[in-house]
């Protein structure tokens, strides 16, 4: 492979990872800052079914409809018992604006100090854009990732996947 066509291969799909966690690995931990004065942590949601949707950027226009759809159905999530997280690399101020103006009803995480350090061990960063990627994850009561989707960076997931997992976990 020559030096252009290695550049071109890296440009057009290094930034990607090339693989997030799957069904039955174990949850990692992590504790994340919710607001500038307080951390949510996983295990502390064990008991109940958790919805992890990482994204690039507050303020991006896909990254916008996909939170909005995520809260315009956060009924059917609740109805199952499911906290959702949304999780990307911005601040907690910025997290706090962006969900101020989207009207969101469910926790914004900043995994912004070490940048991405949770998103990574999710395999969930996209380390030459230096932005979490599209990921979602349903996580057992047990701590268990139960399902998880990798969408290209452009593409809205929609819900029907999140929802279908969640049907599957045992009552």
């Amino acid at each position: 492979m020559s030096m252009n066509d290695e550049l071109s291969r890296r440009h057009s799909f290094g930034t990607a990872p090339e693989a997030i966690l799957p069904a039955g690995t174990p949850a990692p931990d992590f504790s994340l800052r919710v607001t500038p004065d307080q951390m949510l942590t996983l295990s502390e949601m064990r008991g109940r079914p958790v919805i992890l949707a990482f994204y690039p950027a507050d303020w991006s226009p896909v990254c916008g409809d996909e939170l909005a759809l995520f809260n315009e159905i956060l009924p059917e999530f609740k109805k199952r018992h499911a906290e959702l997280l949304g999780i990307s690399v911005d601040g907690v101020w910025c997290h706090q604006a962006f969900a101020k103006y989207r009207n969101l009803h469910f926790p914004l995480l900043s995994d912004f100090e070490p940048k991405g350090e949770v998103a990574r061990t999710f395999g969930a960063y996209r380390s030459n854009d230096g932005v979490c990627a599209r990921a979602l994850f349903v996580i057992d009561m047990q701590g268990v990732i139960a399902w998880s989707y990798l969408s290209p960076v452009g593409v809205n997931p929609g819900a029907d996947g999140i929802l279908e997992a969640l049907e599957k976990l045992p009552g």
